[in-house]
């Protein structure tokens, strides 16, 4: 077995799993740049309703629509989660309702329980474990797109299992907002896809 770092894209039945394509190698391409690790710079997708996602180091799940989990889908997603998985959530939210949220936050909410999917402040871990976000998780370009609220979401929710997050949950859209190629990185004045690093970064170390 390989003992490089690899990016899990979790594939679930229901909604559209299969959004922000180049976002996986352009955070992989961040990962070798700025840290030590060894990575694969290949994505991997995993059904969730597979025993191989208990091989992951780190999930990503996204998508626009309904997320109605299977019987085994949750059965994995609960199992992984409360076994020491890292599970990334982030909505690609251009649905004026926010159904991707809604119904994610639902399955949390069946999953773990009423109010386990909390606000995390601002100057949690997650925030300072390699790259300084002070204020908190960054702003993206894409958070107004979709939801019709016209708010910033200026915070993460997390649940946490044994004080350390076992699922972050981003309302802000990271993925289309690192849905680049990475070689495209140098026009930007600052490198957006950090704090994507601060979340694997925790996933490992923490």
């Amino acid at each position: 077995m390989s003992n490089k770092f690899f990016f899990t894209r979790l594939q679930y039945e229901s909604g559209d799993w299969d959004v922000d394509q180049r976002m996986p190698s352009n955070l992989l391409n961040s990962l070798v740049e700025y840290t030590t690790l060894k990575v694969d710079t290949q994505e991997r997708i995993i059904a969730l309703s597979s025993d191989e996602i208990f091989k992951s180091p780190f999930c990503y799940i996204s998508g626009h629509k309904l997320v109605q989990f299977t019987k085994k889908e949750r059965e994995n997603f609960e199992k992984y989660v409360r076994n020491g998985g890292f599970v990334f959530a982030d909505d690609c939210n251009h649905d004026i309702d926010g159904l991707f949220s809604k119904s994610f936050e639902r399955q949390m909410e069946d999953i773990f329980g009423p109010r386990q999917l909390k606000k995390i402040p601002n100057t949690h871990e997650i925030y300072k474990v390699f790259f300084e976000f002070e204020d908190g998780p960054p702003t993206t370009s894409q958070e107004l797109n979709g939801w019709g609220d016209d708010i910033v979401h200026d915070y993460l929710k997390a649940i946490e299992i044994n004080g350390r997050i076992g699922v972050l949950f981003s309302n802000k859209d990271y993925g289309c907002e690192w849905d680049y190629d990475f070689r495209n990185k140098r026009w930007y004045k600052i490198d957006n896809t950090r704090f994507g690093v601060n979340i694997v970064m925790y996933a490992l170390t923490s």
